[in-house]
């Protein structure tokens, strides 16, 4: 579920600062992709450290 969250997360951020630095609709996307992958990864990173300290 961490890992779910942190990716819907780095979506919206990613697309966010893509529209900010006045990015057309395919530089959303990448920075939206990108931010998607890096926030999954430190989701799945965090999801396994919990599980290897709570059980």
């Amino acid at each position: 579920m961490i890992v779910l969250a942190a990716m819907l997360l780095g979506a919206i951020f990613g697309g966010w600062r893509a529209w900010r630095r006045k990015g057309n609709r395919l530089d959303i996307a990448q920075y939206a992709g990108v931010y998607l992958i890096l926030f999954g990864l430190i989701g799945m990173v965090l999801t396994i450290v919990l599980q290897r300290i709570y059980f």
